[in-house]
């Protein structure tokens, strides 16, 4: 029978080794090409078609770190990713408190990995889960050790080598039949042990024996300023990669050399109601924008200037109010058409800046999940949507609480074609 797989992402250590004067976040919310460590991992297990659930333990001190490091997935945080829990003062007990988490969950497998290790493989996730699969209650990711080892004598500080026949480098993930991890570490709780660095440790003291499976050399965890550099190093490979890479159609990013900008501007007046959409939310108020269509002026001034962008009128010519078609619909149709019009072209959007202004209600709380909603709708990274707000000072119209006006700025990336000249 096929188990279930979770998925616990370690992230609570203080990664002190990599601590600097300028930059004192630990060392899984350091970026790599602007995006966190921890962001880069989710997104393996999450995006693995045979993990059911990702569960991230982190600091108690973290919260807002992890939630800026969620917002810049690629992909929407599906029900994939549970709610993150918070760890103890040791590795094994933040695990203890991730395993504790999921017991009543159908999951009769789990992964641990840890947060700073971004360049897992698919298949090195695949090779541990295929041996969960056939039956076995333990599995180390592994390589083996093709250095030259040497030991040094704590007395005479003289060298021996030593034998790396059969030695192996271990990583994670490392994979668990749940029950059988979770037990074994009860037992080590129960028995004062406290002091194991990993979890096939604490399965191989409570009886276990461990398999091993097949890892990746870049699976390496970032401890260092030198890993870090190794780190960034090859997330700027992966880039270039990415960037010669067909997109849909015939183009590639590095054929998009034709930038645009466009720029959108509206506004709503207040009606009766008891909540406004804004950014594809609906945000609890006491009024609602008034409009043919729902009525988001962020949705709206950003369709506007993708269509500004490439030359195709504006959202009016499209989609008239005139039309009962469009009475009461939602926004996202009219961006969904500005997008497909770009992708027409063979383009694609590149960033997005939206700014509302009223005075009420207050955008702040709203942010993350208006630029969450805004990114899912345009399939863009969270990392390139902006949302900002602001009041007018209390002048003008938004000033006397009439409406709310936003601003929004696309810029959008096109092939050159012949008729550019």
């Amino acid at each position: 029978m096929t188990k279930q797989v979770a998925a616990i992402i370690v992230a609570g250590g203080r990664g002190s080794r990599l601590a600097s004067f300028d930059d004192d976040r630990p060392k899984q919310y350091r970026t790599l090409a602007g995006r966190p460590i921890l962001t880069y991992t989710l997104e393996r297990f999450i995006d693995h078609p045979a993990i059911s659930k990702v569960l991230v333990v982190r600091h108690a001190d973290d919260l807002q770190l992890y939630d800026n490091a969620v917002s810049d997935l690629k992909m929407p945080a599906t029900d994939k990713l549970l709610t993150s829990v918070e760890g103890g003062a040791t590795r094994q007990a933040s695990v203890y408190a991730g395993l504790s988490n999921l017991r009543n969950t159908e999951c009769g497998a789990v992964l641990i990995h840890d947060a700073a290790r971004p360049f897992v493989t698919h298949d090195a996730i695949t090779a541990v889960i295929e041996r969960l699969q056939q039956g076995a209650k333990a599995v180390l990711s592994a390589i083996p050790v093709v250095d030259t080892l040497k030991r040094v004598n704590a007395d005479t500080h003289s060298l021996t080598t030593v034998d790396r026949n059969g030695l192996w480098a271990a990583q994670t993930p490392q994979g668990f039949d749940f029950d059988a991890i979770l037990d074994a570490h009860r037992q080590a709780l129960n028995s004062g042990r406290t002091d194991f660095t990993d979890d096939t440790g604490v399965a191989e003291w409570a009886g276990h024996q461990i398999e091993l499976a097949d890892g990746n050399t870049d699976n390496f965890k970032i401890t260092s300023p030198a890993d870090l550099e190794r780190a960034r190093k090859i997330t700027e490979m992966t880039d270039q990669t990415e960037a010669h890479r067909p997109l849909a159609g015939s183009h590639t990013l590095a054929d998009l050399g034709d930038v645009r900008m466009g720029t959108g501007y509206d506004v709503h007046a207040f009606d009766t109601g008891d909540a406004v959409i804004l950014g594809g939310i609906s945000i609890p108020h006491d009024r609602k924008l008034k409009g043919h269509s729902d009525a988001d002026v962020v949705l709206h001034a950003i369709t506007d200037a993708v269509l500004g962008a490439i030359g195709d009128g504006d959202i009016g010519t499209h989609f008239p109010p005139t039309d009962p078609k469009w009475k009461g619909a939602a926004s996202d149709q009219f961006l969904h058409d500005a997008i497909r019009r770009v992708e027409n072209r063979g383009g694609r959007i590149a960033h997005i800046d939206a700014t509302i202004i009223c005075e009420l209600p207050k955008i702040g709380p709203h942010r993350e999940q208006m630029r969450r909603a805004i990114a899912e709708t345009c399939a863009l990274p969270v990392s390139r949507v902006s949302v900002k707000a602001t009041t007018s000072e209390r002048l003008g119209f938004t000033g006397r609480k009439e409406g709310i006006a936003s601003i929004a700025a696309v810029t959008v990336r096109l092939p050159f074609s012949g008729d550019d000249a």
